[in-house]
């Protein structure tokens, strides 16, 4: 996945990479990063869907 079609971490990102990587590990540190890559991604095309179906609607007044 590329990196320029990802969010922005968010804080609440930050603190759970940071508590799966220092925490007793039961997934690799890159099962851990490739997952976090997939969920940004997986937002990114849940609020692009959304913005475009918002856009997408026509409310415009006719008399």
């Amino acid at each position: 996945m590329e990196q320029s079609n990802l969010i922005a971490l968010s804080l609440n990102e930050i603190r759970r990479l940071f508590n799966r990587i220092t925490a007793p590990i039961i997934h690799s540190s890159s099962h851990i990063l490739h997952w976090s890559t997939w969920r940004r991604h997986s937002q990114m095309r849940a609020r692009t869907s959304h913005y475009k179906r918002r856009t997408n609607h026509d409310l415009s007044l006719s008399y």
